[in-house]
Parts: structure tokens; sequence; C-alpha cells
């Protein structure tokens, strides 16, 4: 979605707001740990500075659909994104749009956990001479890795 700040930057607008349901096409996270993205909204505005630069302010929300760390089934990661930042000049700023899908997905890849997981009982998670076992299980004195 580019807007045009053409109005914005020759003082006709003060301020472009934005308030829109957005689709992030699969080629932005098709080799990334993300599965789809759902439910993705925005709502901000971008205005001038009192520098005269191109600023913005945004909050995106949505969910992400990951792959569970330990029982790899799909799982949503809800995201809450609040982004406040100016267009460097070096970057579009000599321009007369901004690709407002760059800045969301920017934003949205730095909120993708490592990991992460929904499972609560690990002791379904084992196999012969292996289990997963909780944190809370690595603390305790009978721990075979705990000199390790």
């Amino acid at each position: 979605m580019n807007i045009d700040l053409s109005r914005l930057r020759s003082g006709i607008e003060k301020e472009i707001f934005v308030d829109d349901s957005m689709v992030i096409d699969k080629k932005y996270y098709e080799n990334s740990e993300v599965l789809d993205i759902k439910n993705l909204s925005v709502a901000g505005r971008i205005y001038l500075n009192y520098e005269n630069q191109v600023a913005y302010e945004f909050s995106i929300k949505g969910d992400i659909l990951l792959e569970d760390s330990i029982s790899l089934e799909e799982i949503s990661y809800p995201i809450d994104i609040e982004i406040d930042d100016v267009l460097e000049e070096n970057d579009k700023n000599l321009q007369n749009t901004l690709d407002l899908m760059e800045i969301l997905w920017e934003n949205i890849v730095l909120e993708v956990p490592l990991k992460y997981s929904k499972v609560e009982d690990l002791s379904q998670y084992k196999g012969e001479g292996w289990k997963i076992i909780s944190e809370e299980d690595l603390k305790l004195k009978n721990n075979p890795f705990a000199d390790l």
C-alpha cells in the first residue's frame, strides 16, 4: 500500500490518517518461520514533525501463525505493536510515496519469537533415552545435568 505524501509535503494536509485492515503478501514471509498472518489491522497517522521530516505513528494488531516449538502444531501468536518513527533522508523521504507494507513487515518480523510454545504438559514428549523437561525440573537437586 503506497501512500501519497505530496499533499502533506506541500502543506495542503497536516496529517494523513490510516485505519485499515491489511493483507501481507506471502512473498514477504515465505522463507521465514511465519506460516501466515491473519487479522492484521493498522491505525495511525503520517505527519511532518517540527524539523519538517516525514514522521509516522502506527498501531499494528493481528495474529502471526507459527509452528509450535515443541508440538510442531500451528499456533497463533498475537501481536500488538506501536511504531513511532521518522523517515530517514536516505530512505524514501525524497520521494512522494511511502510504502506502508515495507514498514509493517519490518516491524512485524521483529516481533516473531525464536521459539514459542503453548504446550503445558511436557510429559507426553519423550522417547527412548530422552524426554523434554521444564525449567523447574532442570533446577531440581537430582538433576544429572546440573554440574554441566
